[in-house]
């Protein structure tokens, strides 16, 4: 009994031996040279990913016993374009990835709920190597979009984007958050990250999508519009259904915000006149010669948050028919009939005259 229990712990103190040498071993320099590689940590990798680059990259000689260093130290590694050499050790890289001891820089950058497609531009270009219009022009590139309609990569991308007359293609497709890129990311690049967070965000719900019989480039319409229109979910619920019921009267939707994109204007800057609102275009739902009827505009008017986009999805169970907001606090109000509509707005423009 004793010499078998004997046996068996000189076997652990071997195995013990060796797996404590094995982890020196792959935790030492993988070679002498002292050659310079760039090695990139693009945004969102993760440890374990980390770990594996470097050992394709020929820097390290075992993910496994890295992946293990990580976990034991838990260290704040940052994004960017490091160089390495073959003889720094696997700990020496970690450093240097946590110092933030970076040939090339991450940029961090906010993309709202609710901005149109021209304003991310605008955020971009303030934040990287290229312009608001380099950024729109890929935004529109046909051959482009083809390739991500044809990739099937994006479920929720179709021939709908192709449309000549929409004025930008992606319009409310990109999500609206905050991103970390590389400072020489290129449009192209930041346009499929977005693209990636949008069906990162869709997929607990892609099925239920799918099968509203809904397209999901309508629902985003409609999202698009209930995000500018409501400012919290109840009103955003009850907004898609006033939209939705309009729609099944043949009646206009009559969004002053559809008006304003569709004449390229922007609400609260440009005054709310007459050639705005009966500008001819497919986006202007307060057109009233019957061609907006029924419809919703040809496209998305913004870039909505998914509680906009589960409203357009689950509009609520009520019988509203109009609605109009204090400009003054954002407060929406609702009604059924055009005469108490009348008598709210009345209501609103003196109380935000006297303010």
């Amino acid at each position: 009994m004793k010499k078998g229990l004997l046996i068996v712990c000189i076997l652990l103190a071997i195995v013990l031996c060796i797996s404590f040498g094995y982890y020196v071993w792959a935790l030492a320099p993988i070679s002498t040279e002292d050659k310079e590689i760039n090695f990139i940590i693009a945004p969102g990798t993760s440890k374990t990913e980390i770990a594996k680059n470097l050992e394709k990259a020929g820097l390290i000689r075992s993910e496994y016993v890295l992946d293990v260093y990580l976990a034991f130290t838990k260290p704040n590694i940052q994004a960017g374009e490091y160089i390495l050499t073959p003889n720094m050790t696997p700990k020496e890289m970690i450093e240097k990835f946590s110092k933030g001891d970076v040939k090339i820089n991450s940029i961090t950058v906010t993309l709202v709920e609710g901005k149109r497609i021209t304003d991310y531009a605008k955020t971009l270009e303030e934040k990287f190597d290229f312009t608001a219009s380099d950024f729109l022009a890929e935004v529109n590139d046909h051959e482009f979009l083809k390739t991500l309609v044809e990739s099937e990569e994006y479920w929720f991308l179709k021939d709908v984007i192709l449309n000549e007359d929409l004025y930008y293609p992606l319009e409310g497709y990109l999500y609206p958050n905050t991103y970390e890129f590389l400072e020489t990311v290129t449009p192209k690049e930041i346009i499929t990250t977005l693209l990636n967070q949008t069906k990162k965000e869709l997929e607990p719900y892609k099925e239920e999508i799918l099968n509203s019989g809904k397209s999901y480039h309508d629902l985003l319409t409609m999202a698009s519009i209930v995000e500018i229109e409501a400012n919290n979910k109840s009103d955003r619920e009850k907004a898609s259904q006033v939209f939705y019921t309009r729609i099944a009267s043949n009646d206009t939707l009559g969004s002053d915000v559809t008006a304003f994109y569709g004449a390229r204007k922007e609400m609260g800057h440009d005054a709310e006149t007459w050639s705005v609102l009966n500008n001819v275009n497919p986006y202007n739902t307060r057109l009233q010669d019957g061609s907006m009827n029924g419809k919703l505009p040809i496209g998305a008017v913004s870039n909505p948050g998914i509680e906009s986009i589960l409203a357009s999805l689950h509009p609520s169970d009520t019988n509203y028919y109009f609605f109009v907001a204090n400009v003054c606090t954002g407060e929406v109000f609702f009604q059924n009939t055009s005469e108490e509509f009348m008598r709210k707005c009345e209501e609103l423009r003196n109380i935000c005259s006297q303010n």
